[in-house]
């Protein structure tokens, strides 16, 4: 009798079905201590909790899994579930998202807000498309031009040895109606170049300047700034749906509660990150007068137009300026 007794007990166990905890491996070029790591700590946590601990984060910060474009190939096959993109690896999975990364475009954080209000559901429903969930924006900021000498005019790129992200098409019309010549690399390559000279002239948000130590290989950052860089969360389609309904609906709520703070975190870093490179050396080159001013607006307006048809249409372009003359107007 104890030897039935015992044996129904363990298979009573056996049997006992036991929640599996879905892991959701994220990987991103934040390292960690960042803000951007700090929240998306915070973030990991709350989705823990809300699901009984039946799906928990597990992530790999500071660009261990590879440049984005590895990012993308592991989550094409599963060993990565979901990824913080800049907007060259956003650019890879869905070309036209690029609109949202136009040089010399917005004039303020407004216009930046105004436009990512009204295109986040055109912009969710082609990612889904294409095999990803959109959590949230978290743009990387205005990016500016740090170089060894000041920028204030365009004739002063014209000579510069210019790092461009290799297999960004943006920056590259970019550059080409700047009237720059540049030298495609990795982003993990860009440092050791301006140590050693090849580089003397690269484009970066403030904190990412300060973070990747490439303020300390130059002396002036542009006033000007050359746009602002897009970015975001995206989770693989395949691993989301693996999810319950109700633990998709705690991710998605959480996750897009978390990003909008970190936006606003972003902006803070990005003006701290000023400050403190000012501190240890770094000079501002001051805005290009008016007139020198509209001839970086020219150059973006012609990129948009190279662009059309390459990376995106002109009823999508079309869009984007239509928001921004609503929120001007």
């Amino acid at each position: 009798m104890a030897s039935l007794l015992f044996a129904l007990v363990m298979w009573t166990v056996q049997a006992t079905p036991v929640h599996a905890k879905t892991f959701i491996k994220l990987s991103t070029l934040a390292p960690e201590g960042s803000s951007w790591m700090n929240r998306m700590n915070e973030l990991a946590a709350e989705v823990e909790k809300a699901t009984d601990g039946e799906v928990a984060f597990k992530f790999y910060p500071g660009g261990v899994s590879g440049d984005e474009i590895d990012v993308i190939r592991k989550m094409r096959i599963g060993q990565v579930h979901a990824a913080g993109f800049t907007g060259v690896g956003l650019g890879e999975i869905l070309p036209e998202v690029r609109v949202l990364d136009l040089p010399f475009l917005y004039r303020n954080d407004k216009e930046i807000e105004h436009v990512y209000d009204r295109m986040t559901g055109y912009f969710s429903e082609r990612f889904e498309k294409e095999g990803y969930i959109l959590l949230g924006w978290v743009p990387v900021g205005w990016i500016h031009f740090f170089s060894q000498k000041p920028i204030e005019q365009v004739g002063d790129l014209h000579d510069k040895k210019a790092w461009m992200w290799e297999g960004d098409p943006l920056v590259q019309e970019t550059y080409k109606h700047l009237g720059i010549t540049p030298l495609p690399m990795s982003i993990t390559d860009v440092l050791l170049s301006l140590q050693t000279g090849m580089l003397d002239t690269v484009y970066a948000s403030p904190v990412g300047a300060l973070a990747l130590q490439w303020f300390t290989k130059v002396g002036y950052m542009s006033e000007l700034r050359m746009g602002n860089a897009t970015g975001a969360v995206l989770i693989s389609k395949r691993r989301f749906r693996k999810l319950s309904d109700a633990h998709q609906k705690a991710v998605r709520e959480i996750s897009a509660k978390h990003l909008k703070k970190l936006v606003q975190q972003v902006q803070k870093d990005n003006d701290k990150a000023i400050e403190v490179m000012k501190k240890n050396g770094l000079k501002v080159a001051p805005m290009p007068d008016g007139a020198e001013r509209q001839k970086f607006f020219d150059v973006g307006e012609k990129v948009r137009k190279g662009l059309v048809g390459k990376l995106f249409d002109q009823k999508l372009l079309d869009q984007v300026l239509g928001h921004l003359d609503e929120v001007r107007s």
